[in-house]
Order: C-alpha cells, then structure tokens, then sequence
C-alpha cells in the first residue's frame, strides 16, 4: 500500500458500501501519483487501470479519503463506511472490457471480504449528487448487476410525485433537482426534462427491494 492518505475509520465503523469512481486523469500514473501526494489529501483503496490491473493503494482496514461530502441513506461519513474504487478514465471515454472484467473479479473478493450486499455499490454521483458525476453515464452498471455485484432495477411505471420519498429510501440524499440527475446518470443517462412515470417507477422498484443498506 503506497498512499499517505488515510486514517482510522470513525466510530468502529467496517465497509458497508463500496463506491465507485473515475480518476477524470490522462493515465493511471498520473492518477496513482495524485491519490498517493500528501498535499492533494485524496486517496482510495483501490485503482484499475484501463487493462484490468487493479493496484492497492491504502489497506482497507483504514479510512481512504474519496468520497468527500455527502451522504447515502444515514450515513455521513462515507469514508468511514467505504471501500473506494477508482477507475483510470479521463471522465468522458468508454470503459474497456478488460477494465471492467478486473473490476469484477476486485469487487467480488471485497464483498465477500467485508460481506457487501450488492446494494451497498454505489456510485460517487449516488452520495454527492450536488457535486459529483463519476463514474459517469458511461459506465455499465447493468453489467454488474447481471453478475450480482450491483443492483437494476425492474421495469415499471409510477406516480412522478413518488420520486422524492422513494429516491430517499433507496439511499439518495439532497434536492430533488440534483437527486434525479444522478438516478438518471446511473440508471437512465439519456433521461431528460422533469420526473417521468418511467423514472418514479423504477426508483419505486429500487426502493422497495433494496433499501439504503447502512
């Protein structure tokens, strides 16, 4: 493990959740070289390369420092509550097949490791939808979910008036505005304009098989 950033984790707290990112950076030594500089006080546990190589770079028994502000369901410290995962791209590329196959295999042994329901994988846009938008409307999440290492939700339509309370119970914290935009990046990137029956009732199906897990 080669970054100076990090600490304890906070109240005795264990990985319940496991957060995705992008390093929006040109190469992986560029990005490594970020997580691991002191004066930048950024770091993750983990980071993959574009060829599926994933290196450590904090212990995930200590607190990495990724996830910045923000909250998931009722947690506020995600930091303390997390494993963070970066994935080198420059914030606007494709993820290729081997990326994605490492990432697979790296996410399995953590939730195993720390027993990480599916739900508890999330994207950095989830907890700080004002702030954040990686990994990005490109990332296959729907791919992750048909190996179990992520959530889909079913096909259904609701009540748009529905979205707010549902997208709450689901994990999403913050105007409803900023909430939609990020459940859209995830879930629907080419959804636009308010929020649609297609939207409310997908977040309804979201909510109700998998609520916010800490």
């Amino acid at each position: 493990m080669t970054s100076p950033n990090h600490g304890e984790r906070r109240g005795g707290m264990t990985p319940r959740l496991v957060v995705l990112h992008y390093t929006a950076m040109a190469s992986f030594a560029e990005a490594k070289a970020r997580l691991c500089d002191p004066v930048h006080e950024v770091s993750a546990h983990w980071l993959v390369d574009v060829d599926g190589r994933a290196e450590g770079l904090v212990s995930e028994e200590r607190r990495a420092w990724h996830a910045g502000a923000g909250a998931w369901g009722g947690c506020e410290d995600v930091n303390s509550a997390s494993v963070g995962i970066e994935l080198q791209n420059d914030g606007s590329s494709p993820f290729p097949a081997r990326q994605m196959a490492g990432l697979e295999r790296l996410l399995a042994d953590v939730m195993t490791r720390w027993a990480i329901a599916p739900e508890g994988v999330i994207a950095h846009s989830d907890l700080a939808p004002l702030r954040k938008r990686d990994p990005g409307g490109r990332f296959d999440w729907r791919r992750l979910a048909a190996e179990g290492l992520s959530v889909w939700p079913a096909d259904r339509v609701g009540k748009a008036q529905g979205f707010a309370a549902a997208a709450a119970a689901f994990g999403y914290r913050g105007p409803e505005a900023a909430v939609l935009e990020a459940f859209r990046l995830r879930f629907r990137p080419w959804g636009r304009g308010p929020v649609s029956a297609v939207d409310a009732g997908l977040i309804a199906d979201l909510a109700e098989r998998f609520p916010a897990v800490v």
